[in-house]
């Protein structure tokens, strides 16, 4: 059961991707294809679609494909359009009000389902580092301009026609250099299902934005984000999430004058904002604290931490 992640470096879509991808094909095969191959886009549809709506991913999907066999499936797999929908915990903060100011985040999820990688990429000459997933798209990264982003899943059933927000969240950091820029591009690009996604840029600027398939964006300026967007909309997973405590428990402390840095990001490490992971069983699998200032991502874990830099490792 991997608990810890291992972040790799590669400029430019190679061999190191290939083995990536390689190794995780076949459950991901398994995964898009579990409600039948017709329940999914045609290769024709998943390109309209990219073209239309994430022009600057085209030209990196073409090459991915071409990496990975150029098969039908894989790039629909690839172009991330309207795949099956999946659940995810997560809880994200803002600390801070200037330009060291910090997205921290927890990535609840099951163990036996992740990828457990990261990457430093140069893709399109952007330096982007973050955690990895449907082979390149994103949880959470910072790029070489100090732009932030995570994402939480939003709690509501709704699925309708639209990206992998792990996809939509690759497009914000290959494009992007501040916040307005990404929320741009997350008002222009359809989810295919809700999230919040907090951002946060070097300047101290942030929004946490509610994304849904069924409704407009609304930006927001709330420092935490857990799994619902204002309202519960689905109790049943809120409760049994915690979406609710997490999101009071961290929202007093992020407001507590008397609270330091430290003792902030001990908080996602200690229940109910952390939650144990187990086989079978959601859990947090890693806490990252991204620095706009530094470009960084350190890595936390009860007992380990590991620190990245979109350039060299410090």
């Amino acid at each position: 059961m991997p608990t810890r992640l291992q972040v790799q470096s590669e400029d430019e879509p190679g061999p190191a991707w290939t083995a990536a991808f390689e190794q995780h094909w076949p459950a991901y095969e398994r995964w898009f294809l579990r409600e039948g191959a017709a329940e999914r886009p045609t290769y024709l549809q998943c390109e309209r679609a990219l073209r239309r709506y994430m022009p600057e991913m085209f030209d990196l999907w073409k090459r991915l494909v071409e990496l990975a066999g150029g098969g039908d499936r894989a790039a629909r797999f690839l172009s991330m359009y309207c795949p099956p929908p999946y659940l995810t915990g997560c809880s994200q903060a803002v600390w801070g009000d200037d330009a060291h100011a910090l997205l921290v985040r927890n990535y609840d999820y099951l163990p036996e389902l992740w990828e457990a990688s990261g990457w430093r990429t140069q893709w399109q000459g952007r330096g982007v580092l973050g955690v990895s997933d449907c082979l390149w798209g994103l949880l959470d990264g910072v790029n070489d301009a100090g732009l932030c982003v995570s994402l939480a899943f939003g709690g509501r059933r709704t699925v309708g026609p639209g990206f992998g927000i792990p996809l939509i969240l690759r497009c914000v950091l290959q494009s992007c250099e501040t916040v307005a820029e990404g929320v741009a591009v997350l008002a222009r690009v359809p989810s295919n299902m809700s999230y919040n996604v907090t951002l946060l840029d070097r300047h101290g600027t942030f929004e946490t934005v509610y994304l849904s398939p069924d409704r407009p964006l609304r930006e927001t300026q709330h420092r935490v984000a857990t799994n619902h967007q204002g309202a519960v909309d689905w109790p049943q997973h809120a409760e049994a999430t915690g979406s609710v405590d997490r999101l009071r428990i961290l929202t007093t402390h992020v407001n507590d004058p008397d609270e330091t840095t430290a003792r902030f990001l001990r908080r996602f490490l200690e229940p109910p904002v952390y939650k144990e992971p187990t086989p079978g069983a959601w859990g947090t699998l890693y806490t990252a604290v991204y620095s706009p200032s530094a470009r960084s991502l350190v890595l936390l874990w009860p007992d380990a931490t590991a620190t990245y830099t979109v350039g060299a490792d410090p």
